[in-house]
């Protein structure tokens, strides 16, 4: 079976054609500035990128011309539309109600749509790749959840200490996000440690422009750093992060903020590493900047180190310890002034990082030495493989 893995964003639709059979990646793309300056890109393995000259003025137009592409007899990677078994969709929220990956039903979209308070950036984008897919495609649609793996969390952990109103009313409550790569790379580390994902605690730690740490106890997340949205916990590319909530009315007295979009503009875009670096949100820059000795670039990679720490550390404590941490996303996977950071501060507990496998990037590798004891894993995360194969279980499941 050939699945079509989705994500569709506001401006944007990411995709991968994945072979089951051998779960290897026949093609994957992206269509840019959807209703814009468009842009797309095919790779294929071995052949060179394909990026013609497009234009999308809907994201009808441009699935359209994705499922047009991967049949041309150039370019294409199969011979008819109908070799794709499945469409599997990445979807940001789905509150409470979906905690797992479901076959869309128009009560599926109904909850996606319902949803869009708690994901207004992401929930409409995801269903309207949804919506076009079925108008083009007859096949089962799957929507896998971002939310989805962190709704074992316990209701100690996932709610706030607000009037409990705000939760009966409005489903106020710790998420989580990342979903789907925590769990890849979770039960992935397991499987490097010769065992059954129940069988380890880990500290998985996604990080990237956006960045969560979660605790997976026994192949469950336990708990999770992002919270209603995915602005909560360590500090990104653009996003704050944990920050004292009274920062706000104090800066609204001020003047410096009056409206909620220029609240939710000043925490999602303008802060993180951009907003105390004032250079960049890409983490590279970051890296050359401190290099340089920019000293607010330093003091980016000081405090990122230092509230990483604390959440691995704090999640070790709450499951009553681990059996490893895993590094995962384009920082953690690329970042080995991180990691080492880490292991250097978790000393106390044994950890010990070898400085010679440490300094690899974008490889999955185990970076502890032999005498650690917690095993340190780099990870390269692989959420489209998890959304697929959720969705051949799913259409599997119809036949029987």
């Amino acid at each position: 079976m050939k699945i079509l893995v989705i994500n569709a964003g506001s401006s944007s639709l990411k995709f991968q054609l994945i072979d089951m059979e051998n779960e290897e990646v026949i093609a994957k793309g992206i269509c840019e500035e959807i209703g814009g300056i468009s842009k797309f890109k095919l790779k294929v393995p071995g052949r060179e990128d394909y990026k013609p000259e497009v234009s999308f003025p809907t994201h009808a137009e441009a699935l359209k011309f994705v499922l047009e592409t991967l049949v041309d007899k150039t370019h294409g990677v199969i011979s008819s539309v109908d070799e794709i078994g499945a469409v599997g969709h990445r979807v940001l929220h789905g509150g409470e109600k979906l905690s797992g990956s479901v076959l869309v039903t128009e009560e599926v979209k109904k909850i996606i749509d319902e949803c869009k308070d708690l994901g207004p950036l992401h929930n409409p984008a995801n269903l309207k790749g949804i919506v076009e897919c079925e108008k083009i495609m007859k096949v089962p649609q799957v929507a896998v959840f971002d939310t989805g793996f962190h709704q074992t969390m316990p209701d100690y952990v996932y709610m706030y200490a607000l009037p409990y109103e705000y939760y009966e009313k409005y489903k106020i409550r710790r998420y989580g996000f990342h979903g789907t790569s925590h769990r890849y790379v979770s039960a992935r580390c397991a499987e490097l440690m010769g065992k059954k994902p129940e069988e380890v605690n880990v500290v998985t730690c996604h990080l990237g422009n956006g960045a969560s740490v979660s605790a997976v106890k026994g192949g469950k997340c336990y708990d999770t750093s992002m919270g209603v949205t995915p602005l909560e916990g360590i500090m990104m590319g653009t996003r704050s992060g944990n920050i004292d909530p009274a920062i706000i009315p104090y800066l609204m007295r001020k003047g410096e903020l009056t409206t909620a979009d220029e609240i939710d503009k000043m925490l999602n875009k303008k802060s993180g590493m951009l907003g105390v670096s004032g250079i960049s949100s890409d983490n590279q820059q970051i890296e050359r900047g401190s290099k340089e000795g920019n000293a607010r670039c330093q003091l980016v990679e000081k405090m990122y180190c230092h509230q990483l720490t604390k959440l691995v550390g704090g999640y070790i404590a709450a499951m009553g310890g681990a059996d490893a941490i895993v590094f995962t996303g384009g920082i953690g996977e690329n970042n080995p002034k991180y990691r080492a950071a880490v292991g250097e501060k978790l000393a106390f507990l044994g950890v010990k990082i070898d400085p010679e496998k440490n300094n690899t990037r974008g490889q999955e590798i185990e970076i502890s030495t032999p005498d650690s004891t917690l095993k340190v894993y780099v990870i390269p995360t692989n959420e489209e493989l998890v959304i697929a194969r959720d969705t051949r279980d799913i259409v599997n499941g119809l036949k029987k």
